[in-house]
């Protein structure tokens, strides 16, 4: 059995209501998997889809002005101190394409605490 396979057995056993075993870092963390039965029977495990949580859920830390050469897994790990939370630039900034965000020399990233993490500022 090759090791993508193996891998499906491990999420399908987890059960189609179950979080995948992403590791806490990633913004899949706790999507639920969904199991799609077809009509010969066969089971075929999905995510399930991620929305993106609004912009105002997140409370901000500090500002960053992006200055040329930024790279959102830079400013994650210089900011955030992982690489990999890229994600939650994009999603505290209301970005559909994570490029955007540092395509403009000089706009103001909002970098702040997990979602739905209340901050000093906040009422």
């Amino acid at each position: 059995m090759n090791e993508a396979l193996k891998q499906l057995d491990a999420i399908l056993a987890q059960g189609a209501a179950a979080a995948p075993r992403f590791p806490a870092n990633s913004r899949y963390h706790a999507t639920p998997i969904a199991t799609l039965v077809l009509p010969d029977g066969r089971m075929i495990a999905h995510l399930r889809r991620r929305f993106v949580p609004p912009p105002e859920r997140f409370a901000t830390l500090r500002e960053h002005a992006v200055v040329q050469g930024d790279r959102l897994d830079r400013l994650a790990a210089q900011h955030l101190g992982d690489p990999e939370i890229y994600y939650r630039l994009c999603d505290a900034n209301g970005a559909i394409r994570p490029d955007e965000l540092v395509e403009t020399t000089g706009r103001r990233l909002r970098v702040t605490l997990p979602e739905g993490v209340p901050g000093a500022g906040d009422g």
